[in-house]
């Protein structure tokens, strides 16, 4: 299949290059080795929209970090994805690390990071009454923010494809020849042919990089462990502890679901699949996280998970580069997640001083969400339930998801129809009971919806059955 660009790999940086250049008279397409976007760091992440203070000045990562942040305001609007502007504090333990805060706050302002302020520990009790005792003062960031990463690349992927990208699931690349006129991209799903490549692999970006440039690039994964709590008031900014060289350290943040979030861990590992966590990394993040905030409620804990950042061996920047064609966008790791729009449109830029191409007629920078019961009034409830009855039937007790809102994911476009999918898509299973009295009723709404036996329902694709087949003869589901 021929297309003027190829970018490999559907996590947040991807799908924003896709947004990017959806906007233009080009055919794109997408090849992503899983079964749905944003399954590798852009899933399993912080969530955080930094504000741009901690990157090296004159770096790429100060550059794009302070560049995404201003743009995720207009983004969120457009696509109806969640962001909440809710501020950061970085916390210090001792007086002379007040000293590093105000260090900190000068770095901040040559990244041209606005509203930067140190606050002694009175008024940093004003805006958390919650901080830990040994806090003694905090450098403020009013605008460092939250988002949904999941949501939030579904959301360009849609709007990507509401535009005319075509995403290619299930199709790992296995090869990347460079030829006369472009490229040829090998995939176990078939081969693609491309005028320009671009690597947005994440985690797998050095071997596909490696496969077309000298000298060769090595990303050695850096596991972070998180504990998940339930939905509480427990503080309302990002709460960071001063950061170490490997990384911004143990934080304590609400979600823009209501949550709050405790992490990351920051290991290195080898296996770039390695997403188990252990008992001991989960305890270092309660411990440290405690030093932040008192009064920490670990019996509230409802879920642990891990992700994998991309760091890449021998540098501390971004690795963004153009060579006869392909553009490689190595080491993409923190703040990756917040630079993603503009590396989006810088990827962009880059692809149209190689082509001379028109903005299309028909592009639209809209994208309309699921609507989402639980943040609807009554009256609203009421109107919506009228016009559809599927959203007065409640599947998931802990988020009050209706039947309504996951037929609208399965049926969205493109579908919908793995349990996974549906779940990112409208938090069916991501309460306290974790999927315990919903899980088995998505089974049958994704089946019945797709008119397929509920054994051909899969977690997250291929071969990931729920169901292996029926307990007796003659039974139903």
């Amino acid at each position: 299949m021929e297309y003027d660009v190829i970018i490999i790999g559907a996590g947040v940086i991807g799908c924003s290059i896709a947004r990017a250049l959806s906007r233009y008279e080009l055919k794109v397409a997408v090849l992503e080795q899983g079964y749905d976007v944003a399954l590798g760091s852009s899933r399993a992440n912080s969530g955080i929209v930094h504000a741009g203070f901690d990157a090296a000045p004159g770096s790429k990562k100060a550059l794009f970090n302070v560049r995404g942040n201003a743009m995720f305001d207009r983004l969120a609007q457009e696509l109806e994805f969640p962001f909440s502007r809710c501020g950061s504090l970085v916390l210090a333990f001792s007086e002379e690390d007040i000293e590093k805060l105000f260090a900190l706050k000068e770095q901040g302002e040559e990244n041209d990071v606005e509203g930067l302020r140190v606050i002694l520990r009175e008024e940093l009790l004003s805006l958390e009454p919650n901080i830990g005792d040994e806090a003694v003062a905090a450098l403020y960031a009013p605008t460092g923010g939250i988002v949904c990463p999941y949501e939030m690349t579904i959301a360009l992927f849609e709007n990507a494809v509401q535009n005319g990208v075509e995403f290619h699931f299930a199709h790992k690349v296995t090869g990347l020849v460079r030829q006369a006129d472009g490229f040829k991209v090998t995939t176990g799903a078939g081969e693609f042919h491309g005028r320009y490549v671009i690597n947005a692999a994440g985690l797998f970006a050095d071997e596909l990089h490696n496969m077309l440039c000298k000298p060769e690039v090595k990303i050695l994964p850096r596991k972070g462990e998180y504990c998940l709590l339930d939905k509480m008031k427990l503080v309302t900014h990002t709460i960071f502890q001063l950061p170490t060289a490997m990384g911004k350290g143990i934080l304590v943040t609400p979600t823009v679901s209501g949550n709050v979030l405790l992490g990351p861990t920051a290991t290195d590992i080898l296996d770039k699949a390695d997403t188990d966590t252990t008992a001991e990394g989960l305890s270092q993040v309660l411990q440290k996280a405690a030093l932040s905030v008192k009064g920490l409620p670990t019996d509230k804990v409802i879920a642990n998970f891990s992700g994998l950042r991309a760091n890449l061996l021998g540098q501390k920047d971004f690795f963004i580069s153009l060579t006869d064609g392909c553009i490689q966008l190595v080491g993409i790791e923190s703040p990756g997640l917040t630079s993603a729009p503009a590396i989006g449109e810088h990827a962009a830029e880059m692809v149209l001083e190689l082509t001379a191409c028109k903005e299309r007629a028909d592009f639209t920078p809209y994208r309309t969400k699921i609507p989402c019961f639980r943040e609807m009034s009554d009256d609203e409830k009421n109107a919506c339930i009228r016009r559809d009855s599927a959203y007065g039937e409640v599947i998931c007790r802990c988020e009050q998801v209706t039947k309504g809102e996951i037929l609208e994911a399965i049926r969205r476009c493109p579908p919908t129809v793995t349990l996974d999918a549906v779940k990112r898509r409208t938090r069916t299973g991501m309460g306290r009971c974790q999927g315990s009295f919903c899980a088995m009723r998505m089974v049958r709404l994704i089946a019945k919806a797709c008119g397929i036996p509920v054994t051909d329902v899969t977690k997250y694709g291929g071969n990931s059955h729920i169901f292996t087949g029926l307990t007796k003869e003659g039974a139903s589901c």
